[in-house]
């Protein structure tokens, strides 16, 4: 048998898993034996991988998102170097185990992001030559031009990855070429690095609230199993993160969120408006239109936890 379609439509939004512990580094004193990309299938056709800490403190959450005629892998993650994090070799295996269990006779895959910056893009080279691939630029004229916006950032376009129809919108503020995606198969609102369980930098807050607006207006007509951002910063205690640079997170929050935690982001952003600064919230921190010297202390404590990280390893 081959080319026979998958009905994403019917049964959506699929109950997949998330009763995963994802990897998060390790102490000082022992060395990491995390595997340098962490896969976890949510459901048959949703994967979600995460970059060990080992390789980059980033330790970004990448999605890869499987259609009847091809699949999206959005981001890239934070390493180009594919002996460190062989991105390439990992989706190339994803993707051949589909296909043994989903035959087709040719399959495409898309390498999008959900924004521009380094630690989401680095690994795009390793894609270079790849067959029946693309590989979206980073640039905002390019994001706008590959999935058909006409109206940016306000416009919601749809992409088909054959029958599995995604939603797409803009979301500026942390970066000019943000998107946030939404999967009705899976019902997962992916929001980047604008909504995440750590510290939100807001370039633009003006934009940022817009698109916290957008997302929370958009949220309440779909069915939204969670919010999943990139990254886990925060501890499992109120308030508090993890040190810029730390590479061992034992007590870090979940990454999924809920649409409630999404409108009380954007609520807590409206409250800050005009206020710049760093400003701590229970399961997030705003930086908004950080000043140079908010940024020196968050380097400074990162710095401070990496000496004595070193210490500790001696």
């Amino acid at each position: 048998m081959g080319d026979s379609q998958i009905d994403f439509v019917t049964a959506a939004p699929a109950m997949g898993a998330l009763n995963v512990t994802w990897i998060h580094g390790a102490p000082a004193r022992r060395r990491a034996g995390d595997p340098k990309i962490q896969v976890h299938f949510y459901d048959e056709h949703t994967a979600i991988l995460r970059q060990s800490k080992s390789v980059n403190y980033e330790a970004p959450f990448i999605y890869l998102l499987f259609g009847n005629d091809r699949a999206l892998l959005l981001d890239s993650g934070a390493t180009a170097d594919p002996e460190l994090f062989p991105l390439r070799d990992t989706v190339d295996l994803l993707i051949a185990g589909w296909l043994d269990r989903h035959p087709r006779e040719r399959y495409e895959l898309i390498v999008a992001h959900t924004h521009g910056h380094g630690d989401h893009v680095a690994g795009d080279a390793q894609f270079a030559g790849r067959p029946d691939t693309t590989v979206v630029s980073r640039e905002v004229e390019a994001v706008r031009q590959f999935f058909g916006f006409t109206g940016w950032p306000d416009q919601v376009v749809t992409f088909d990855l054959g029958g599995r129809v995604l939603e797409i919108t803009g979301s500026p503020g942390h970066h000019r070429a943000a998107i946030t995606s939404y999967d009705p198969w899976s019902g997962f609102l992916l929001t980047g690095d604008t909504v995440l369980p750590g510290r939100l930098y807001v370039d633009d807050f003006p934009q940022f609230l817009a698109s916290l607006d957008r997302m929370v207006k958009f949220a309440e007509s779909r069915a939204v199993t969670h919010v999943l951002g990139c990254h886990v910063e925060m501890t499992n205690q109120p308030g508090r993160d993890y040190p810029i640079g730390a590479t061992y997170q034992p007590d870090e929050r979940a990454p999924e969120m809920t649409t409630s935690q999404l409108t009380m982001i954007r609520d807590a952003a409206a409250s800050i408006a005009g206020r710049r600064g760093v400003h701590k919230f229970d399961d997030f921190i705003i930086y908004n239109e950080p000043r140079k010297r908010d940024l020196y202390k968050l380097i400074a404590r990162g710095s401070t936890h990496k000496i004595r990280a070193s210490v500790a390893r001696h």
